[in-house]
């Protein structure tokens, strides 16, 4: 979240992130103040000055506004560095998708919903072989009964989407939407990390560190609704950045335009009591949608929402302040944080409600004629159809309310960041003249285990960033720490409910962007002497060597190719992996 420092980011790519500078307003002008960190930084500047496009621009947002600010050379490569990135994660996610060739794991609950999707646009029951048929490459077998289900439509609709292209019949067909979801959200953190870092750097460690997980490629290689889960809510971060920037824009340009209408050349004191009104953050309607398909994926995604909500309103309060707004905090309130509010709020619930078009459009979906079964005096105003649904809502939150049952792979929350109890999605013990086995036992496993140099990394570089947060005010460390606390801390307040680590994929490109952060740290300043430079770039080099070969160490488990048992063991690191 934006802290309270009223410093603009720095202005040019760096490979860390810096502190901001500030501009207070006077008559007069100063030279470069003496002192530790202070040579060159203008810190008083004339209020002709100070009110000008490009001065409120700079102070507001930086000198590096877009990507087109960048020198030529580097303007490819803003688009190069995601885009490469992703295609490393994609073949990650790709290579042997169809393997193995069975339904793992929640896939026996999500992919026969989206096959039902494809052929009713709702969910029917299967029959007590439904697995097998299903594997055998025959899933015509619905029954024309509904099924209750508990999870809202969106990733059901996204993984009927990759068998409506490549066919139901096969595992490719059911797992390609969720590969590609993976993918984009390797392209989207990347970009991101560009867009908060202003560093290529950067922004390749972010991509590459998300693209080698193996918790990340777990998910993204099984049709599990939680990655497509992580790429909406990463899609309404990346959106209300680029609101930020442009908020901040519009402030800048409609200050400078009062000021230059004025004698002094600045802004009348009326004027800059409030600020001006900034019109329709187009997006922010961006992040509505996104929010909505989250929400419409799984309802925890209604934390992020209220944490988004929140961290967008302190970045147009901090705008208004380092703008030299007097009453900053209620014109920011008001002119700001009601109009985020009715902006982002509705058109997330349109497009929540609209993820549900299937099970209007029906007649016998579960619960569709409850409300005509169910009179109600005094709500008959209502659509039966809205009371219908609201009754479904209604019954499926006392499910997870009521959701305690053990289960083997259960884990708390305490345990998700060491990776304390990841959940086995696959385990088989070929023999010996089985492909690819060629000793007594052999084993063909997949556990979503994390890469520990970014999961043990990410925890440690979650303290620094409350420190940079808190001491230091940098509103990247808060955005970050945000999205983290947005996925994670609300799993606490539930501690009798069955929960799986596998949910922590919600924020875990929060976590990677936490870990670039500090890395951007180690790495120094552009303007570091070559040796501190140098020494930070092996650390950073040496990080990003051994989360590679951790990758690859666990790949075997992680993609379920047939190793001897030995070596499964080997790579069952705690007790609690087994």
């Amino acid at each position: 979240m934006e802290g309270s420092s009223d410093q603009p980011d720095t202005p040019k790519p760096v490979s860390e992130p810096q502190p901001r500078r500030a501009a207070h307003l006077s008559d007069s002008t100063v030279g470069p103040l003496p002192g530790r960190g202070l040579e060159g930084h203008r810190w008083i500047a004339r209020p002709s000055e100070a009110y000008t496009a490009q001065a409120l621009k700079e102070r507001l947002i930086g000198g590096v506004q877009s990507w087109r600010d960048y020198p030529v050379s580097l303007r490819l490569w803003f688009w190069l560095i995601p885009a490469i990135t992703a295609i490393l994660g994609g073949i990650l996610r790709f290579f042997r998708l169809d393997d193995p060739p069975s339904l793992v794991f929640d896939e026996t609950y999500y992919v026969k919903d989206a096959y039902s999707y494809v052929v009713s646009g709702y969910e029917r029951s299967w029959p007590a072989n439904a697995n097998d048929s299903f594997n055998s490459g025959n899933p015509d077998i619905l029954l024309n009964t509904p099924e209750y289900v508990v999870h809202p439509p969106v990733g059901k609709w996204m993984i009927a989407f990759g068998m409506w292209l490549f066919g139901g019949d096969n595992p490719f067909g059911w797992r390609f939407s969720a590969a590609l979801a993976g993918t984009l959200t390797v392209f989207l953190v990347s970009l991101i990390a560009l867009k908060l870092f202003r560093s290529h750097t950067l922004g390749a460690v972010a991509g590459l560190l998300l693209a080698i997980d193996g918790h990340h490629l777990v998910l993204s290689r099984t049709s599990l609704l939680d990655v497509f889960l992580a790429l909406w809510i990463l899609a309404a971060f990346g959106a209300l950045l680029m609101d930020r920037d442009d908020g901040r824009r519009r402030l800048a340009s409609r200050l400078a335009a009062q000021a230059a209408a004025s004698p002094g050349g600045r802004p009348k004191p009326s004027q800059l009591v409030a600020g001006p009104w900034l019109g329709m953050r187009w997006w922010r309607l961006v992040a509505g949608l996104c929010l909505g398909l989250a929400v419409g994926t799984k309802w925890s995604a209604l934390f992020f929402v209220a944490a988004f909500g929140l961290m967008t309103v302190l970045w147009d309060l901090s705008a208004r302040r380092i703008a030299g707004i007097r009453s900053w905090f209620s014109a920011g309130i008001i002119k700001d944080g009601i109009p985020a509010f009715v902006t982002i709020i509705p058109i997330a619930a349109v497009t929540y409600v609209a993820s549900w078009t299937g099970w209007f459009l029906s007649k016998d979906a579960y619960y569709r004629q409850w409300a005509a079964a169910n009179p109600a005096p005094g709500l008959d105003w209502l659509p039966n159809s809205v009371r219908s649904l609201a009754h479904y809502h209604l019954e499926a939150y006392k499910f997870h309310q009521g959701l305690s049952s053990d289960h083997p792979y259960e884990s708390s929350p305490w345990t998700w960041l060491i990776m304390g109890r990841p959940t086995s999605f696959f385990y088989q013990t070929p023999k010996q003249g089985t492909p690819g086995c060629v000793v007594e036992t052999c084993s063909s496993a997949i556990l979503p285990v994390g890469n520990p140099v970014v999961w043990w990394g990410g925890t440690i570089a979650l303290a620094i960033l409350l420190f940079w947060w808190a001491g230091r005010r940098d509103w990247r460390a808060g955005a970050i720490l945000a999205g983290v606390a947005a996925g994670y801390l609300p799993w606490f307040m539930y501690p009798e409910r069955t929960m799986f680590i596998f949910y922590a994929v919600s924020f875990e490109p929060f976590l990677v962007l936490g870990l670039t952060y500090v890395l951007g740290l180690v790495l120094g300043r552009s303007g570091d002497p070559a040796w501190r430079r140098r020494s930070g770039l092996y650390i950073v080099a040496l990080v990003l060597v051994l989360a590679v070969l951790a990758t690859a160490f666990f790949y075997p488990v992680l993609t379920a190719e047939v190793i001897s048992y030995q070596e499964w063991r080997m790579r069952m690191w705690m007790p609690s992996w087994i």
